[in-house]
């Protein structure tokens, strides 16, 4: 970043800017009206047509990582979050950057906001910790009311899964409890909105919301998901169409570009009209979860506008991942669970007391044009919506189709805040630096990329990995996606990730892996065990955090029931009359 450049970043402001993170869970690329959706995001398109949007935008495949970047800047893997803690194997746990919390190395978006004299605040999911040196009061936040783990019930206070023992939920440290009627997205909104009622000066501030839209269980208030009725009669594989014409209409997507087949594993066409209708109403119930997080957005840009904050305030916006495949239903040990806790069909889904999840089938298409979902390293699961509005002085109503990842929006904001990227110490030696790059050249129309093609980015996730590299993306998935083979594609011509070009430019897939080798050993990848299943690891955890820990609480009543049962055997025994001689 050039000091000129610096300067009118900076100098567009008259006071430091108030900076909003606003993050969605597990929405596909295609969620948002400004970029071709279907469903009504009305609010988000606003702050879209204030600023830039990002169509080749990329995150990790899973939020825990997604959120590390966000607010460190740096890969994953050298802030301590190589993997969620729900889906690492055994061989990685506790090794250097696979603790599943976010490293003391790193310092956070948030301390450095702080430092400058910014307010800062969070409302909504963590996922970074739940041990109080964990927490976001310890990582820069000074007001705060999180979720800590993957996700919760949208209208209750207990978990989702039965990955946890409970939903925990922490206010400025301590243990807390939403109230005892909530909605996750009205309350996220809530909460911020007090925090900065309660500000007593005019010192700019830093908020981050954490949706829990659209991460499972999908929960939405009736009005918002009967928005949608009928809407998706037609199935999966007309949405999926119906995502890639619009990609194409404008222009994110090669009209001549081939669009992948997934293995999803069921046709439209063979369901009878019962299954049609929950499945239809599966998606309703997301379209609706989405909607309404984004009427809640609505309610948080009024605030500041009333305030009069708003015209000084960045605004950015950007999902943590792809959409999510997983259907907790198919899953024999979870549907039980799942079936004992909720209902899980029929016209009232997204309705307290109910679970829902779209499946492979409804993802795959929200994930179109692009080719895989979350937990992989398609497209589908890496390249999210990506909004950043309201930096006077930069250009508007604009769409950027530079390569960008999660790593370069913190550098971004504090460039826009005028604060020095680089620099930033832990206990007196230099923390973890930043991998990201400033996408202010991006924002003001001085640059139309921020890497060059010659300059390769890598990225690994639990055993899927990609590395990009100028027009060119070396990927491979593990099952049931893929079989760990390495594939070579030609992103400006297929980004439907359609042709593989490996045997017929094997000189530039060899350098690629080469470049991916350099990345994997300076940020500490390590290799993903041999017969590694995501499932599996998954069921791992969820017997040692939850089955496990419920039977070591049970085990003393077991005991003394088994000692009860004993004495009682004796007892009988003694007292029972005993035969005579004959």
């Amino acid at each position: 970043m050039t000091v000129a450049l610096l300067a009118l970043s900076t100098a567009a402001f008259a006071a430091p800017p108030n900076i909003v993170v606003l993050v969605a869970d597990d929405w596909g690329f295609g969620d948002i009206g400004a970029l071709g959706s279907e469903i009504s995001t009305p609010h988000i398109d606003s702050l879209a047509r204030r600023g830039v949007t990002f169509s080749n935008f990329h995150v990790a495949s899973t939020c825990a990582p997604t959120r590390a970047m966000l607010l460190t800047g740096a890969d994953h893997h050298r802030v301590g979050v190589g993997n969620m803690p729900e889906s690492t194997p055994e061989q990685h746990e506790g090794r250097p950057g696979y603790e599943g919390v976010l490293s003391d190395q790193a310092v956070t978006l948030a301390t450095r906001l702080k430092d400058q004299g910014y307010h800062t605040y969070i409302t909504g999911k963590w996922h970074l910790g739940k041990t109080p040196d964990k927490l976001p009061q310890r990582r820069g936040f000074e007001r705060s009311f999180i979720q800590a783990d993957s996700g919760s019930d949208n209208w209750e206070d207990r978990t989702y899964m039965m990955l946890y023992d409970k939903a925990y939920w922490f206010e400025d440290g301590k243990q807390a409890s939403p109230p005892k009627d909530f909605y996750s997205s009205e309350f996220f909104v809530d909460k911020a909105i007090d925090y900065l009622k309660a500000q007593g000066d005019s010192k700019p501030f830093f908020t981050y919301i954490g949706f829990q839209a659209n991460h499972i269980p999908l929960q939405a208030p009736k009005e918002f998901v009967e928005a949608y009725k009928g809407k998706y009669d037609a199935g999966w594989p007309a949405l999926r169409q119906a995502r890639r014409d619009s990609a194409v209409r404008l222009g994110l997507f090669p009209a001549q570009a081939g669009m992948a087949t997934m293995p999803i594993g069921l046709d439209w066409s063979t369901l009878d009209s019962a299954q049609r209708s929950l499945e239809s109403r599966r998606m309703e119930v997301y379209a609706g979860m989405a909607q309404a997080a984004d009427f809640q957005i609505g309610r948080l840009i009024s605030h500041l506008k009333k305030t009069g904050q708003f015209d000084n305030t960045v605004f950015v916006f950007l999902s943590d991942n792809g959409p999510d495949p997983a259907d907790p239903l198919d899953i024999t040990a979870s549907k039980y669970w799942v079936r004992a806790n909720y209902t899980t069909d029929g016209p009232h889904l997204g309705a307290k007391g109910t679970f829902s999840a779209i499946g492979p089938r409804w993802a795959s298409a929200i994930a179109a044009p692009w080719s895989g979902f979350k937990y992989f390293a398609g497209e589908g699961g890496l390249r999210v919506p990506l909004i950043i509005a309201g930096a006077t002085g930069t250009l508007r109503d604009t769409r950027s189709n530079a390569f960008t990842t999660v790593k370069d929006v913190m550098p971004t904001l504090l460039d826009l805040a005028g604060i020095a990227a680089h620099g930033a110490t832990y206990q007196g030696a230099p923390a973890v630096t930043m991998d990201g790059r400033s996408m202010v050249p991006l924002l003001t129309g001085r640059s139309n990329v921020i890497y060059r093609a010659d300059e390769p980015v890598g990225y690994e996730l639990a055993g899927s990995a990609a590395l990009y590299k100028g027009k060119y993306k070396l990927v491979k998935n593990i099952a049931p996606l893929g079989d760990g083979t390495w594939f070579l594609y030609d992103m400006e011509r297929d980004p439907g990730e359609t042709h593989d070009l490996g045997k017929i430019l094997p000189e530039v897939l060899a350098s690629l892996q080469a470049d991916y080798a350099d990345y994997a050993k300076n940020n500490q990848v390590l290799p993903i065990p041999d017969g590694f299943d995501l499932r599996l690891t998954a069921r791992h955890y969820a017997f040692n955090h939850f089955v496990l820990p419920k039977l070591r609480r049970a085990l003393p009543a077991l005991l003394a029931v088994l000692a009860l049962s004993v004495g009682l055997v004796g007892w009988w025994r003694h007292r029972r009359p005993r035969a005579g001689p004959s």
